[in-house]
């Protein structure tokens, strides 16, 4: 039996938790396609250190993850859905832009919503065709900036990040939507309560003004 398979076999023969994070954690490593499936389905176990371990995983494989879990994400299992929007973030294929998209505003859970704010910052611009790549950054600004305005702190918070990151990208492309979000940030700052997204606010336009 090829190594692979054996990992894989170990996984679905756990009969602990702590023996299946140990599993998982071997076949993550691995970083075989074969073992996708597999840790697609960890995805959805109530075991947050083995889901860990799967996302860990999926992101070292990388884009041939994306077509398959775009397939079979559990729309039911919203922690499921929390770890896949990581992978999703983490891989930063423009494929799952879409999905993103939609997430970071309309997810009822916010561990999803959270997830996928960050990650509207990772997306790899480049796999997109160039034609293409304005108009998503734009779609990507309306978003984050809507999630700004999240009801919870985390997913405030997390659409900060992922503001500093799309900036980042934008300083040389898009200068004019690099200013959209240094106008946020400074209205941002004046109304938001919570003193720890006025601290990474404040981090991050320190930060963009440095590529500016």
């Amino acid at each position: 039996m090829p190594d692979v398979q054996r990992l894989i076999q170990a996984v679905n023969q756990a009969d602990s938790a702590d023996l299946l994070l140990e599993t998982v954690e071997d076949l993550s490593e691995a970083g075989d396609i074969v073992a996708i499936p597999t840790l697609v389905e960890v995805l959805g176990f109530n075991n947050p250190g083995a889901a860990v371990a799967a996302v860990d995983g999926l992101i070292k494989i990388g884009e041939p993850v994306i077509p398959y879990l775009l397939e079979n994400l559990d729309g039911y299992n919203y922690g499921a859905r929390a770890w896949a929007t990581r992978v999703f973030a983490g891989i930063g294929d423009p494929a799952a832009l879409d999905l993103l998209l939609e997430a970071a505003v309309t997810d009822f859970s916010q561990s999803v919503r959270r997830a996928a704010a960050k990650g509207l910052g990772s997306i790899i611009w480049s796999k997109l065709p160039i034609e293409d790549v304005a108009a998503a950054q734009q779609q990507v600004l309306k978003t984050l900036i809507l999630a700004t305005e999240d009801g919870e702190w985390v997913v405030r918070y997390a659409a900060i990040v992922g503001l500093e990151a799309l900036g980042d990208t934008l300083a040389t492309v898009q200068p004019e939507l690099l200013s959209e979000i240094m106008t946020r940030f400074q209205e941002l700052i004046a109304s938001e309560p919570e003193a720890a997204i006025c601290a990474r606010i404040k981090y991050a336009i320190n930060q963009l003004q440095l590529e500016q």
